[in-house]
């Protein structure tokens, strides 16, 4: 299996370039579909969140209510510690057995692991486990103005998500290879076809 970890700050294009790798034949995993199934009803990370943020941030349903949830993570860095103290394990559990029944299926597999907070998981030097890092990065006024366009915020909400998060510097400093998206969507699908041509091919 070769294991490429895929990041890049919010709206930064990071989907777009996943999407293009897997249409190539990468597995796709995707952590921000595998932080929702954690907390899905039923589980023990929802059951941890509603003890440690109260009964405001379940929905009538007894969904997580993402948008309460998200008012207050973006406002409290403690509580945004709390919350992925809360929901890192369990996804990292079971990040590890996706990988692993993807190689049990093609021991050469190309597995692309789309995850925002690698620079976070890097401090834990995750990091190291893959076999090449690459960031797709847009400059902030890009990714401010495509919140704003594509995701109906605020300049203010838009600039709070990217305060959030790790900076450009941070996730710059461990990549492999850059993906420049401040262009047109062709002209980053390109970069994304040249990086799935450099990628090693196994002699079957």
């Amino acid at each position: 299996m070769y294991l490429i970890g895929l990041t890049g700050g919010i709206a930064s294009g990071k989907t777009v370039v996943a999407r293009r790798l897997a249409e190539h034949g990468a597995v796709h995993i995707d952590a921000d579909v595998l932080a929702r199934q954690v907390v899905e009803p039923g589980t023990p990370g929802l059951a941890a969140i509603a003890e440690r943020f109260g009964p405001s941030v379940i929905a009538p349903d007894g969904s997580l209510d993402r948008a309460a949830l998200g008012a207050i993570i973006f406002a409290d860095p403690e509580a945004r510690v709390a919350l992925n103290g809360i929901t890192h394990p369990a996804i990292k559990e079971l990040t590890q057995r996706l990988f692993a029944e993807a190689a049990s299926r093609d021991p050469n597999a190309i597995v692309v692991y789309d995850v925002p907070l690698l620079v976070e998981a890097s401090r834990d030097r995750d990091y190291h486990s893959f076999d090449l890092i690459v960031v797709v990065n847009a400059s902030t006024e890009t990714r401010i103005r495509r919140l704003i366009e594509l995701r109906g915020l605020s300049r203010e909400e838009a600039v709070h998500r990217l305060n959030s998060q790790s900076t450009d510097t941070e996730r710059l400093a461990i990549a492999d290879v850059v993906i420049d998206s401040n262009g047109t969507l062709e002209e980053t699908l390109r970069q994304a076809d040249a990086l799935w041509e450099s990628l090693p091919r196994p002699v079957r």
